[in-house]
């Protein structure tokens, strides 16, 4: 936040939306002055010097703008913004201080295109690139800014405040499967690439990802998608409670295929996620519980010279036994307090039973002639954590610090 300070008037206020809810992070713009601010979790919002008939603007994506005329009423006092809902434009994207861009223009292309897969999530991010090699059913290999990120290793990956990346796992240190995450509930993206954030914790080196699901939903949603080679995916979105304060869906997800290896993947991926989320004008409280379960069979990897043989054709296998099974159950509660328009508190805490198992073979019968090279990868676990963050905002003589 940064706004110039001088003896004068002062100005507050909160920014809703029409469902009485708060904005977090709009823009708010005073073109008399040049001063800018944004609003915080709450929605609340101030500057140290205003004027009669300074002129404010208030920005936010997926929000129509609003301008405010300052009246003498408006001096020394506390102001309500309410934000209509609009259609997503690049129009929208103000570009100011302290607002991360890059993180605005990736909500705009979620906002326009959205995904379809937990792959596509992190295929947003600008410079991410992942790779599949193992039937779907094992985490993504990450690629950022020169980093082969293996399967998280060095990266942080979120979703709600709670860790994806799993410490020292069979596969690989840092090892985060997103596939729990069901697309249609992702509601915000946001990302730093460096290690430049000591929150973000030491997985961190490249960069971290932290994904946000909805609080609510618009409406009930059932959709079924069919393709080739046996692909079948379904998905709900159910309402369950909608109220003044407080909002509640599920949501589901099934997905099977046999992919187009010669050998079928016999793929299968089921998703089930439930939320609550309560909020009034200081403080906001969501419980969300979810599990996943995915088991696949893997065609592996294949020597080029073999194909170059003829012994296999591209979508062939010398060893179709590869595959696995993984689950994953969620129990998260997120908890938000503003203890006054400069002090807040936010409070995460987490649950997470785990289990994973995958045969491999990359050498085939090279060490073992007999009885093969294939390797078993198997961890189960149970992750508990928790997070408090205290948060003041320090006035000084020419910018606001947190």
């Amino acid at each position: 936040m940064h706004c110039i300070t001088s003896m004068g008037h002062e100005i507050s206020g909160k920014i809703m939306d029409p469902y009485n809810k708060p904005v977090e992070g709009v823009g708010i713009y005073n073109e008399t002055t040049q001063d800018f601010t944004y609003s915080d979790i709450s929605g609340y919002f101030e500057f140290d010097t205003i004027a009669v008939n300074d002129v404010l603007y208030f920005y936010s994506l997926g929000y129509e703008t609003v301008s405010k005329v300052i009246s003498n009423d408006d001096l020394d006092s506390s102001v309500s913004v309410v934000l209509k809902e609009a259609p997503v434009s690049l129009e929208q994207v103000v570009l100011i201080s302290k607002i991360d861009a890059f993180s605005r223009m990736v909500q705009i292309d979620v906002e326009q295109n959205p995904v379809r897969s937990s792959q596509e999530v992190l295929r947003r991010v600008p410079g991410l690139l992942i790779g599949q090699h193992a039937g779907g059913g094992k985490a993504e290999q990450l690629f950022l800014r020169g980093f082969d990120l293996d399967h998280g290793t060095d990266i942080a990956i979120s979703v709600d405040d709670m860790p994806v990346n799993l410490v020292s796992h069979a596969h690989g240190q840092g090892y985060s499967d997103l596939h729990f995450l069901i697309p249609e509930t992702l509601d915000r993206l946001d990302f730093e690439k460096g290690p430049y954030r000591a929150e973000q914790g030491n997985f961190a080196t490249a960069g971290h990802v932290a994904i946000k699901t909805k609080d609510k939903i618009e409406q009930n949603q059932i959709s079924l998608e069919a393709g080739d080679f046996n692909t079948l995916r379904l998905v709900s979105l159910i309402k369950l409670l909608e109220t003044d304060h407080a909002d509640g869906y599920i949501a589901s997800e099934g997905l099977v295929t046999d992919g187009f290896f010669e050998s079928p993947q016999n793929f299968n991926r089921l998703n089930l996620m439930g939320s609550f989320s309560f909020s009034k004008e200081n403080e906001s409280l969501r419980l969300g519980a979810s599990h996943f379960q995915s088991r696949w069979d893997a065609s592996g990897q294949i020597p080029q010279r073999a194909v170059d043989a003829g012994l296999i054709s591209r979508f062939g296998s010398i060893d179709d036994t590869e595959g696995g099974t993984t689950s994953r159950s969620n129990l998260w509660l997120n908890h938000f307090k503003a203890l006054d328009e400069h002090q807040s508190i936010r409070t995460s805490a987490y649950l997470s039973a785990y289990d994973f198992e995958l045969y491999s073979n990359f050498t085939f019968f090279l060490n073992d002639p007999v009885n093969g090279d294939q390797i078993r990868q198997k961890e189960d676990r149970i992750i508990l954590g928790a997070k408090s963050v205290y948060q003041k905002k320090l006035h000084t003589k020419d910018e606001v610090h947190s």
